[in-house]
Parts: structure tokens; C-alpha cells; sequence
């Protein structure tokens, strides 16, 4: 018996060295690709004149403001500025294998993401790159919630919003290919009484469905920079390694008075050298702002668009008085648990999800990571490489949610991150959705379908072999299953909030008080769209770009006006 079990083992550890070196050969061989055409606009910031004139001067290259800025292009001279640099040619950052590797490579000032940690202590991940948090995700599109449309403060055309969405899947989303675990976890979600089963879709549905990927056939990553590839190559300039400071502002009448007003004019941005340059707006044209729900809040304050007594703190130029900015910031936490199957399994991040009525969504991924055994450490003085295992996962995401956390300045340097607290479950109804979410886990790994990824031990009962934390044995105790969501709380990247609808925007995106200043971006929503917010953000990219063009051949020589609060 003895002899059997060793030589299980022996075939098991086999199985995985094997399945490590045909991953990473994958890993290592980047996918071959043609060189994208956005490429023949895109310039260093170095190389662009101190000082040049613009219709619309972007800030933030990322999920909404790459459609934003080709959709623009089409009738308008383009500036888009992106802090960091172009996704293509690197290997890791464009394979499903290096997710989880550019999520933690952030020490150089080229890493493609930026972490940051929240004040309750939960790792978080900025994009800093060209593409922005969608050339670093998990891939995963899903359109959004139809209440997002009725809730969200904006003012929306379904017909445009189904066209943007249309024009964005065209060039990014593909249908992708179920193997072992996620066609276990749908099964597991049907099981669990997630149903009906609505196969393949783009559309938020009740139930349990197969969702669009930015991964293509060959496990090539898509993203926001690949919608580029539309814009009118001879009307857009995009800047990388540009790192804007401020918005400039500009006053017309007595300053302080009635007739007073004030006007975005331009940006002063900083290249990799160090030196300045000035991005200016023409007549009736727009700075708009898609940093993000961190870079934007941050940049309005830098700027002095914020609340009097805040600015006059950090000793910044009070501009405008709008106390909102950095306020109603929102991040979806994540529960969930993690365990080694008895086999290896394949790469795969997020393709199934269910889409409960309680409240909560269910994902899944399975990824390689490096393990080094204590035994090994202690029995083999030598530096070897470490073992690597495969960990499935299956996770929770609450709808919403409700708790509302608020950003703050650590620094007037733009490139420090803020402070940023979520206050994660302070409202009671996040709290009875996790736990919700939890129990629906919990439900899934009782199903026939996780039954093969049970480990029999030495005494013949098969159980999951935990990474970290296991939901609570009586999942019935509405206390134990609040406590494991509180101390197994992180982040699936869905933070949004800081420069919401009705607060610091109206419904048509234009700052309160600032005339020919705009937000595009995930600051502005005061609810995750759906599942997951990609899709939402490029549509909405697209979405402001063509009802600005709209706008202009309807009212020509009419300034853009600011919002009223």
C-alpha cells in the first residue's frame, strides 16, 4: 500500500513539473502578433513640442479614455496623456499566464500597474499603462446591470449605449474556450441553483452564463489601447511616460464676483526627463479627465477643484470650491476560497460567472503559483527552484455596494498615491450580501461537479485541501460567515467613486463650476456595473465621444458651460 500511494505521488509531482515547463515555454514565447497601427501615433512625451494647441486635451490613457479619444479624433485634433508606457511587446503583460506577475511587479517605473494599499489594509492595483487597468485585469466582459442605466445619474440613449457597446466588441471581445475547472464551476453554479443556464453572453443575466474575454483564441490579451486602432491617425497625438500635474485654469470678470467664471484651458504635464509641457485648448474645445477613480479625484485637488478647507491645508490654491471631490469612493470587497486539486489544472482567469438574486456574483480562476515545503527548506541546504502548484479558486463580489469610503492627499506630488479608505462593510446590507455570497460558495463546493477536485487522505475521506482560510463549518451561523468576510476581505479591482454624478459632475459629465472641463471615467459611478466594469467604461468612452460630436455640429460656436449645482 505504502509503495501505491508513493507511487501516486510520484505521478502527481511528474504531472505538475510537466505542466509547469509547457507553461512556462508558453509564458516565455510571446505570442506572435502584427505590430498595432496606433503604434504610428504614439510618442514619448519627450519628443512632443513644450507648448501646442488641441480640441480636446485627454488625461489617462486608459479604459475610457483610449475610446474616448479615438472616437473623438474622427472630427477633433486629439491629445491623449498617458502616465505610463505601450503594452505591446511585453510577453507577461499580454498573456493570461502573467496576470498575477504584473499585478505584483511594481517596482520600476515602467511596471504596467501601481499598488497601493487601502487604509484597512487590503493590496489594491492601479493601470499605469497604456490601456490602463484593462491591459492589466482579468479579462472578463460582461455588459451592465439594465438598472445601472435607471440608478447610475446620468443622462443615457440606449440606442448610442447599445452601438458603443457593439462597436467595442468588435475589436476586442472574443468567446471564450471552457476546459476542466470552469466548465466545472458552471456546472457548480447550475448544481448550486444558479440557473437558468444562458450559455454565452455579453448581457447581464440572471443565472449562470459563459461571458466575453479580452483574451483572443490564441491567449493573446486585447484592451483598451486596441480601440486605437480607429481613431483618425492624422487628428490624435498620444503621449506615454507623460505624467499630467495639473488642469490650468483661467478666469473671466472680477474674480470672486457674480460674473466670475472659470475655464479649463489646459494641462501642464511633466515628461521622463523632468521637463514641462503645456497642452492648451482651443475654442469650444475640452480638458477631459480619465485618470481613474484614484488619478482624477487626486488631480481636481492638486488642482484646487475641492473642498476650501481641505485645500488650504495642503496650502494649495483654493480654484473652486466643490467639497464632493475624493468623497462617495466605493470598492467591491471580495470573499472567497482557494484549495490544490488532486491534478493539475489549466491557466484560466474569469469565463463563467453567476449572477445570483442574493445580492452577490460567483467567479472562479485557476493559477500556477511557486511553493516552497518547509521540509524542503529544512532538509535541503542547497538553493533549488520551488515546487509549483496549481490553486483553484472560487470568489464572491457583492453588488453595489452600499459602504462609502472618501480619498485623501498623501502628498502633492501626482505621482504618490493618495490615501484612500473604503470602509469596507459598514453598511449592514454589504455585510448580509457576503454573507449571502459566502453561503452560495459553500453550495457549490457540495455539488457532484467539485467532487473531482476532493483529495483522499490517509484515511480514505476525501476533502479540498484549503489555501488559506475555509468557509466556516456551519455556514447556518449568520455570525461566524460575517466574521470570515470580514477577515478574508480583499479586492477584485472594481474600485470606482470619488467624482460622482450629481455631486462633483452633472449628468452629462461636465464639472460643477468649471466651464469646458470634463470627467470620463470610473470616478463618476456611484455603483459597479454588473459583474465587472470593463465593458461599461469603454462603452462609455465611446458613448461621451459621440454625443460631444453631436453636441458640436449642433451648437458650433456655442463654449462648452459648466454644470450648476
Amino acid at each position: 500500500m505504502k509503495q501505491r500511494r508513493r507511487g501516486l505521488f510520484l505521478r502527481f509531482l511528474t504531472a505538475s513539473l510537466l505542466f509547469l515547463l509547457v507553461a512556462s515555454v508558453s509564458q516565455a514565447r510571446p505570442r506572435p502578433g502584427r505590430e498595432p497601427s496606433y503604434l504610428k501615433f504614439v510618442a514619448n512625451a519627450t519628443e512632443l513640442p513644450s507648448e501646442e494647441n488641441y480640441d480636446y486635451v485627454i488625461v489617462g490613457g486608459g479604459t475610457a479614455g483610449c475610446p474616448l479619444a479615438a472616437t473623438l479624433s474622427q472630427s477633433y485634433k486629439v491629445l491623449l496623456l498617458e502616465r505610463g508606457g505601450v503594452p505591446y511587446g511585453r510577453p507577461s503583460l499580454m498573456t493570461q499566464e502573467g496576470f498575477l506577475s504584473t499585478l505584483t511587479n511594481v517596482d520600476s517605473f515602467d511596471s504596467a500597474s501601481q499598488s497601493f494599499v487601502s487604509e484597512e489594509g487590503v493590496p489594491n492595483a492601479r493601470g499605469r499603462v497604456l490601456g490602463g487597468s484593462s491591459a492589466i485585469n482579468a479579462g472578463f466582459y460582461s455588459r451592465a446591470d439594465p438598472d445601472f442605466y435607471q440608478y447610475s445619474g446620468a443622462n443615457w440613449d440606449l440606442r448610442v449605449v447599445n452601438e458603443s457597446y457593439e462597436w467595442v466588441e468588435r475589436a476586442v471581445v472574443f468567446r471564450p474556450e471552457l476546459r476542466n475547472w470552469q466548465s466545472a464551476v458552471r456546472d457548480g453554479l447550475l448544481e448550486a441553483g444558479v440557473d437558468p443556464y444562458n450559455g454565452f453572453s455579453l448581457d447581464h443575466e440572471v443565472g449562470t452564463k459563459i461571458g466575453g474575454s479580452t483574451f483572443d483564441g490564441r491567449g493573446r490579451r486585447h484592451s483598451a489601447a486596441d480601440l486605437l486602432n480607429y481613431a483618425n491617425a492624422s487628428n490624435i497625438n498620444v503621449a506615454v511616460y507623460a505624467s499630467v500635474e495639473r488642469v490650468l485654469l483661467a478666469y473671466s470678470g472680477p474674480r470672486g464676483s457674480s460674473r466670475s467664471s472659470i475655464s479649463a484651458i489646459g494641462v501642464v504635464y511633466r515628461d521622463r526627463m523632468g521637463q514641462y509641457h503645456h497642452a492648451m485648448v482651443r475654442e469650444n474645445g475640452e480638458v477631459i479627465l480619465s485618470a481613474g477613480a484614484i488619478g482624477t479625484p487626486q488631480l481636481l485637488l492638486l488642482s484646487g477643484i475641492g473642498p476650501r478647507p481641505y485645500l488650504s491645508y495642503w496650502g494649495i490654491p483654493v480654484a473652486y470650491h466643490l467639497p464632493y471631490v475624493g468623497q462617495y469612493l466605493y470598492d467591491n470587497p471580495r470573499n472567497g476560497i482557494s484549495f490544490v486539486p488532486p491534478v493539475p489544472l489549466e491557466h484560466s482567469l474569469i469565463q463563467v460567472v453567476g449572477i445570483t438574486e442574493l445580492g452577490a456574483y460567483v467567479e472562479a480562476a485557476s493559477n500556477v503559483i511557486p511553493f516552497v515545503s518547509p521540509a524542503r527548506s529544512v532538509f535541503i541546504r542547497a538553493p533549488s527552484a520551488p515546487l509549483y502548484l496549481t490553486v483553484a479558486t472560487l470568489m464572491e463580489k457583492i453588488v453595489g455596494p452600499q459602504s462609502v469610503g472618501y480619498l485623501r492627499l498623501a502628498s502633492t506630488d501626482v505621482r504618490m498615491n493618495p490615501l484612500v479608505r473604503f470602509n469596507y462593510f459598514s453598511s449592514p446590507i454589504d455585510m448580509e450580501r457576503c454573507v449571502n455570497g459566502t453561503r452560495k460558495l459553500g453550495d457549490v463546493l457540495r455539488t457532484r461537479a467539485m467532487a473531482d477536485f476532493r483529495v483522499r487522505d490517509w484515511f480514505g475521506v476525501r476533502n479540498f485541501r484549503f489555501v488559506g482560510p475555509a468557509l466556516p463549518v456551519d455556514q447556518s451561523d449568520f455570525e461566524q460567515m460575517a466574521d470570515f468576510c470580514r477577515r478574508t476581505v480583499s479586492t477584485i479591482w472594481h474600485y470606482h467613486g470619488g467624482c460622482v454624478v450629481g455631486k462633483v459632475v452633472d449628468a452629462d459629465y461636465r464639472v460643477y463650476g468649471i466651464r469646458s472641463l470634463r470627467i470620463v471615467d470610473g470616478s463618476t459611478l456611484t455603483i459597479s456595473p454588473g459583474t465587472n466594469p470593463q465593458a461599461t467604461l469603454m462603452m462609455l468612452g465611446r458613448y461621451v465621444g459621440l454625443k460631444l460630436i453631436k453636441e458640436r455640429e449642433v451648437q458650433p460656436a456655442t463654449k462648452s458651460d459648466s454644470g450648476d449645482l
